[in-house]
């Protein structure tokens, strides 16, 4: 995004993203509409995003690149703007794949996401602790958080729009028990949002978080939110991540928590959607990387390809969510799907590593699947 794009974009209206619609698209070859990728059909609801994989990025993958730029308008880096991959210790920065994220986001005119400033994981242990196993004092955590954002969002200002500011902070009911939680307490929340308000003004600052749908844990976000704005300090977007199965979230669900957040005064971000396909284990729930189960052939049941019956299923559920966002598209700012092809969906390894997952719009062959037509199919009836 150049200099001039990320003014109207942030400059229009700040509280609202109504400059979203301002942002032109990503360049886009098709002929009619029928052609045109996902951005474009939605241009008049909400953006349509997806996250770029380290592999993309590392190796160039033309191919890639060129699918996302013909079908996206807005970009989030799936890992390598987390502190482990851009700073592997305290003294040593690695902007190489950052950059490269933000010169293809700039070069195609994409509304790009930073993500993510403040997680509890992909982070050296150094951050937290000396080299005795000591835990460093609050002071110096604060101080550190503080560098790190200023740093990051300073090199960045001129073009990324959009921070995830906290990372999955909140355990349904409760603060999560991180290092960051432990170390400085509940507040740390509220000083990551001020130092990253002070580092850049006029960015749009979110909270991403999974199983948003979860009515308790959208309380607590809204009154954690509420506390900052009587201290001054405003939280301008939800990530609600939608990491979804077949049979749930349900579309009521869904739609209850948008509605909540809405009325919280937040605009909705869907953050990393997809849509996991596989037997699910009996006890998991939400997309807390760290968990994971012992592999078993009946949780991998489609290595040669997926049951036209389950396929109709996949479209079926994509179709409905976004018949529900274009439903509520004045309270929806973007859609982003977490990757864009099959085989490199983050669903093939959690919670069961080595299973073959189908989640996203395009299979392993970088075509689009009934789904993709299904959702398209939504505005071109129209």
């Amino acid at each position: 995004m150049d200099n001039l794009s990320r003014r109207k974009f942030v400059t229009k209206s700040s509280a609202t993203l109504a400059a979203l619609a301002t942002l032109p698209a990503a360049p886009l070859f098709a002929k009619s509409l029928d052609d045109s990728g996902l951005a474009e059909v939605f241009k008049d609801d909400f953006r349509v995003g997806t996250a770029i994989s380290t592999d993309t990025l590392a190796n160039n993958n033309k191919k890639m690149l060129a699918l996302i730029a013909q079908e996206f308008n807005t970009i989030t880096a799936e890992n390598d703007m987390k502190w482990e991959m851009m700073r592997p210790s305290l003294d040593q920065w690695n902007w190489k794949l950052a950059d490269r994220f933000v010169d293809f986001g700039s070069r195609n005119q994409m509304l790009m996401v930073g993500h993510a400033l403040v997680w509890h994981a992909q982070i050296p242990d150094s951050v937290f602790f000396r080299n005795s196993g000591k835990a460093k004092s609050r002071e110096e955590l604060l101080t550190i958080m503080e560098e790190h954002i200023s740093t990051v969002v300073d090199r960045y200002k001129n073009h990324i729009a959009v921070w995830d500011v906290v990372n999955e902070a909140v355990d349904v009911k409760v603060w999560r028990k991180s290092h960051w939680y432990n170390i400085i307490g509940s507040d740390y929340f509220e000083h990551a949002f001020r130092f990253a308000r002070d580092a850049d003004p006029s960015a749009h600052l979110m909270y991403n978080d999974y199983s948003m749908d979860n009515p308790d844990k959208q309380r607590f976000v809204v009154r954690a939110v509420h506390k900052l704005r009587k201290k001054g300090v405003t939280v301008d977007g939800v990530g609600m991540q939608l990491h979804a199965a077949l049979d749930g979230p349900s579309v009521t669900q869904v739609e209850a928590a948008i509605l909540r957040f809405a009325r919280a005064g937040l605009r909705v971000h869907i953050t990393e959607l997809d849509l996991d396909v596989l037997p699910q284990v009996s006890d998991y729930t939400g997309a807390d990387i760290s968990t994971n189960y012992k592999y078993a052939k009946k949780l991998n049941p489609y290595t040669a390809g997926l049951p036209e019956s389950i396929e109709s299923q996949h479209t079926k559920r994509y179709t409905e969510l976004f018949e529900l966002f274009v439903k509520h598209r004045d309270k929806i700012d973007r859609i982003s799907t977490w990757g864009t092809t099959d085989g490199e969906s983050w669903k093939n390894g959690w919670p069961i590593k080595g299973r073959t997952n189908y989640p996203l719009l395009f299979d392993r062959g970088y075509r689009p699947k009934p789904a993709y037509f299904s959702i398209k199919n939504l505005k071109l009836q129209k």
